[in-house]
C-alpha cells in the first residue's frame, strides 16, 4: 500500500464506526434491489400460467421501496462522515500551520498552505468515503450479483465474466494515472493560491505602479497551468468512465444475442432471460461504481498526501499549543534581564552571518536603543529573543537563563512585541487590542487606549471598539495601526518590550506623547526599541550601537557623541534622516 494511500487511510480511521454504519445501509439497500429481478421473473411466470401475481407484486413494490429508503440514509451517513473528516483534517491542519517555525512559514507560499486547508480537504469530503463505499458495496454486491446470475445460466455468467475481467485490466492500467494527474491538479491550484495571495497582499502597490495588467498575466498562466493538469485529469476520468460504460453495453448486446439463442433452443426460458438482463443491468452501475471508486480514492489519496506534507513541516515545541499566550500575568511583573552572548546567526544556511558574536548586556528596567545603518541586525535582535530563530552559535539570555530553555508560551507571555510593519488583523477594533490578551477587561482597554491617545479615535468611530478595522487595518492609518499594536502590546503586561520603530508613522505631538509614555512605561519594565530618530534615543538609559552585524559601542547619547565616530555621524543626520 502507498504511502498517500495509508495518509487518507488515516484521514478515514475516526469515522469508521458512522462509515461501517452507512455502508452497511447502502449494504441493506443494494441486497433489496438484489432481490428485485427474482420477484420480477416470479411475476412473470405467475402472469406466463395465467395465475394473479399479487403476492410477487407486492413483494416488488416493498423491495423497491425499502431499497431506495436504505440507499438514501446510507447516503446522508456517508455525507455526514465525511463533513466530519474534512472539519478534523481543517482542525489539525490549523493547529500545525499556527505552530510552524517562522523560518518554515517564510520559505513556504501562503496561498499554497491555504490551499491545502480549502481545496485539498474539501477533495476528501468529495472522494473517501464514497470511495470506500464504492469498495465495499460494490464488490459484495459484484459478487452477491454473479453468484444470482451463475443460478440463472453458467454461459451467460461465464460471457459476462470476461467482460468484467477486461474491465479490471482498464481500472489497473488508469487508476495510477488518475492521483498523479490530481496530484498535478492540485499543484498548480496551489501555486494559483500562492500568486492571487502575492497580489492581494501588495493590492496598492500593484495599482500604484500600474502594475494590474503585468499581475493579471502572472495570474493567467497560473490559471492555465492549473485548466491544462485539470483537463488531463478529466482525460483519464473519462478514458476510465467511457471505457467501462462501452464494455458494458458489448456485455448487454452479447448476452442479449446469446441468451436469445438459449431460449430460442429451449435450454433457458424467457423469465430466465429477462431475470439475467435485470441482474446484468444491476452489474452494470456497480461496474461503473467500483471504477468510479478507484478513481475516487486516488484522488483523496492524492490530496491526503499534500495535506501529510504539511504535517511533515517543523513546529515550534510541543507545549506551545493553542492556547499559549491568551494567559498574562495578574501583578505588576518584575521587569525582564536581556543578555546576547557572543551569538552568530544566519537566516539559512550559504547565506551571510546577520550577527557575528554579538554580545551586550540590558538590565531590568530602564529603555535601552538599538541604532545603526539599515541591515545591521537589530530586528533580528528581537527576532532571537522571541525565538523566532534559534541562534547558530552562543546564547540569548533571559533573566540569566537561555531563551531555548524557556517553555515557549512562558516565554512569550513575558514579551510585548510590536513589529516594524504593525500588521493589524481584519476583524473588530476590540479582537485586535485583545489578540492574546481575551482577559483585558473594558477598564484595561479604556487605559491603553488613552496611553496611546487612541481614546478620541476611538469615540469617533461608529461602533466603538467593535468598529471593524478592514482587511489587515486597511480603514485605519498608518499611526493609528502603529498606535493599536503599542496599545495591544501593552494589555499583555509584559515584563519586556520590544518596539521595533514603532513610531515612524506618528506626528510629531502623538510622538512626543507617545515617547513620555515609553519612557514612563521603562520605569516599571524593560524596554527595547529600535529607532531612526534622534527624538526618540536621546532619553534612553543606553544606546546599543550596531554596524554589520556587530555591536560597536554601547553607551549614553551623551557618551557616544564623544566616544563613538559612526554614533556621532548617524545623530548629526537625525539618525538615518528620522525627524
Amino acid at each position: 500500500m502507498t504511502t498517500a494511500s495509508l495518509a487518507l487511510i488515516g484521514h478515514l480511521r475516526p469515522q469508521r464506526g458512522r462509515m461501517t454504519a452507512g455502508v452497511l445501509l447502502g449494504l441493506l439497500g443494494s441486497a433489496m434491489g438484489l432481490a428485485q429481478p427474482m420477484a420480477a421473473k416470479h411475476v412473470m411466470d405467475d402472469m406466463g400460467r395465467g395465475t394473479p401475481a399479487y403476492g410477487p407484486v407486492i413483494t416488488l413494490s416493498v423491495l423497491v421501496a425499502a431499497g431506495g429508503i436504505l440507499a438514501g440514509l446510507g447516503h446522508y451517513v456517508l455525507d455526514r462522515s465525511a463533513e466530519s473528516i474534512v472539519c478534523t483534517a481543517r482542525r489539525q491542519l490549523t493547529d500545525r500551520l499556527l505552530a510552524l517555525r517562522v523560518p518554515v512559514v517564510e520559505r513556504t507560499e501562503p496561498g499554497d498552505l491555504i490551499s491545502r486547508v480549502t481545496s485539498d480537504t474539501a477533495l476528501l469530503r468529495q472522494s473517501a468515503p464514497q470511495a470506500v463505499s464504492a469498495a465495499v458495496t460494490g464488490t459484495l454486491i459484484t459478487l452477491a450479483t454473479v453468484v444470482m446470475m451463475g443460478l440463472l445460466d453458467a454461459v451467460l455468467l461465464g460471457v459476462t465474466l470476461g467482460v468484467m475481467a477486461f474491465v479490471g485490466i482498464v481500472v489497473a492500467v488508469v487508476a495510477p494515472r488518475i492521483g498523479r494527474a490530481t496530484r498535478h491538479t492540485q499543484e498548480a491550484v496551489g501555486r494559483m493560491g500562492a500568486a492571487l495571495e502575492r497580489a492581494l497582499g501588495a493590492f496598492r502597490t500593484i495599482k500604484a505602479s500600474g502594475a494590474e495588467q503585468q499581475e493579471a498575466q502572472a495570474l493567467y498562466r497560473a490559471a492555465e497551468h492549473a485548466r491544462r493538469t485539470g483537463v488531463r485529469a478529466a482525460a483519464w476520468e473519462a478514458v476510465s468512465a467511457t471505457l467501462s460504460a462501452v464494455v458494458v453495453q458489448v456485455c448487454f448486446l452479447v448476452v442479449l444475442g446469446v441468451g436469445g439463442a438459449r431460449v430460442t433452443s429451449g435450454a433457458i426460458g424467457v423469465s430466465t432471460l429477462v431475470a439475467f438482463l435485470l441482474y446484468l443491468f444491476a452489474l452494470a452501475p456497480r461496474i461503473g461504481q467500483l471504477v468510479e471508486g478507484v478513481g475516487q480514492f486516488q484522488i483523496g489519496s492524492a490530496a491526503a498526501s499534500r495535506i501529510r506534507e504539511v504535517e511533515s513541516l517543523e513546529v515550534e515545541d510541543a507545549q506551545y499549543g493553542r492556547e499559549a499566550g491568551t494567559s498574562r500575568p495578574q501583578a505588576d511583573p518584575l521587569p525582564a534581564r536581556v543578555a546576547f552572548r557572543d551569538v552568530r546567526f544566519a537566516y539559512r544556511p550559504g547565506l551571510p552571518q546577520v550577527h557575528h558574536r554579538v554580545s551586550f548586556t540590558v538590565p531590568g528596567g530602564g529603555l535601552t536603543a538599538f541604532v545603526g545603518p539599515s541591515g545591521t541586525g537589530k530586528t533580528t535582535v528581537f527576532s532571537l529573543i522571541e525565538r523566532f530563530y534559534d541562534p547558530d552559535a552562543g546564547h540569548v539570555l533571559l533573566d540569566g537563563k537561555d531563551v531555548r530553555q524557556w517553555p515557549l508560551a512562558e516565554l512569550r507571555a513575558a514579551i510585548g512585541y510590536v513589529e516594524q510593519d504593525t500588521p493589524v488583523l481584519a476583524g473588530t477594533l476590540r479582537e485586535n487590542l485583545t489578540l492574546g490578551a481575551v482577559d483585558a477587561t473594558e477598564e484595561e482597554l479604556r487605559h491603553a487606549l488613552r496611553l496611546v491617545r487612541l481614546d478620541a479615535v476611538t469615540d469617533r468611530l461608529p461602533r466603538g471598539l467593535d468598529t471593524d478595522v478592514g482587511h489587515r487595518g486597511s480603514r485605519l492609518s498608518g499611526g493609528e495601526r502603529q498606535r493599536v499594536a503599542i496599545a495591544r502590546a501593552l494589555l499583555r503586561r509584559p515584563r519586556l518590550l520590544l518596539l521595533d520603530e514603532a513610531t515612524s508613522q506618528l506626528d510629531a505631538a502623538n510622538e512626543a506623547a507617545l515617547r513620555d509614555t515609553i519612557t514612563d512605561i521603562a520605569g516599571r519594565i524593560t524596554v527595547l526599541v529600535v529607532a531612526h530618530r534622534l527624538s526618540t534615543v536621546t532619553t534612553a538609559d543606553r544606546i546599543v550601537v550596531m554596524e554589520a552585524g556587530r555591536v560597536r559601542a554601547v553607551g549614553t547619547h551623551a557618551e557616544l557623541l564623544e566616544a563613538d565616530a559612526l554614533y556621532r555621524e548617524l545623530a548629526t543626520t537625525q539618525l538615518l534622516n528620522g525627524r
